[in-house]
């Protein structure tokens, strides 16, 4: 991607945050000099991966195959720990009509999407054979709506209005994407610790973090760009 496509898509995204009146911290508006300057005070930030998260999934095509995201907290999926480590996380995603992520299940996290505000959010469901990770295109698919338990057939959808969530355990494939013609959603995501380097499973292999061609200066740096301290 283009680090000019990156920063128009990042300038949109707040705008749909600032529209729904979700705010994000001051860091998140940070510039490069910024975070050149920034100490070890920001080591959380830096080691959780937090902030903003953009992808196109190596597709080229973002407005089809993509995503943008912040991830407000995150704690380690190590044995890093003390008394202030975090065993939780919480994102926020800007959900394009139509813009797909791609299959996948996790081997760990256990998360609740939910429909914080916009359009409508379609799930689409199946479980994953544990044996071999394949596609169970037969087997219905259980899941919690707000508390509320629905079983769907494979490949079954799920769609959730404003203000309704989904719980996805480990080993259930899905992918969700905003409903055509009802506008952009902004998903929220509270979730076991996020490890993105070791479990997505894809159904199709896919690249989790984008090639990015430097046209322009960043405008925010993304998650896996921050500088040492």
């Amino acid at each position: 991607m283009k680090r000019s496509e990156i920063n128009a898509h990042l300038r949109e995204a707040t705008g749909l945050l600032n529209e729904g009146n979700f705010n994000l911290p001051p860091w998140a508006f940070w510039t490069p000099d910024d975070w050149a300057a920034a100490g070890p005070e920001a080591d959380e930030i830096r080691r959780r991966a937090l902030g903003w998260d953009l992808t196109d999934f190596g597709s080229g095509d973002f407005d089809r195959l993509g995503l943008v995201l912040f991830t407000l907290r995150n704690g380690p999926a190590d044995a890093d720990r003390d008394d202030m480590t975090k065993d939780y996380c919480e994102k926020i995603m800007v959900i394009k009509p139509e813009q797909v992520t791609p299959i996948h299940f996790h081997w760990q996290k256990m998360e609740d999407i939910i429909n914080r505000s916009g359009g409508r959010l379609v799930i689409e469901l199946w479980n994953a054979r544990r044996e071999d990770e394949s596609r169970d295109e037969k087997s219905d698919v259980t899941v919690s709506i707000d508390g509320i338990r629905r079983t769907v057939p494979a490949g079954g959808k799920v769609v959730l209005a404003p203000g309704e969530s989904i719980c996805l355990m480990p080993y259930m494939y899905h992918t969700f994407y905003a409903e055509a013609g009802r506008g952009a959603v902004l998903a929220g995501e509270v979730s076991r610790v996020n490890d993105d380097e070791h479990d997505n499973r894809f159904f199709e292999p896919l690249p989790r973090f984008p090639e990015i061609d430097e046209d322009e200066p960043p405008l925010h740096l993304l998650c896996n760009e921050y500088p040492s301290a």
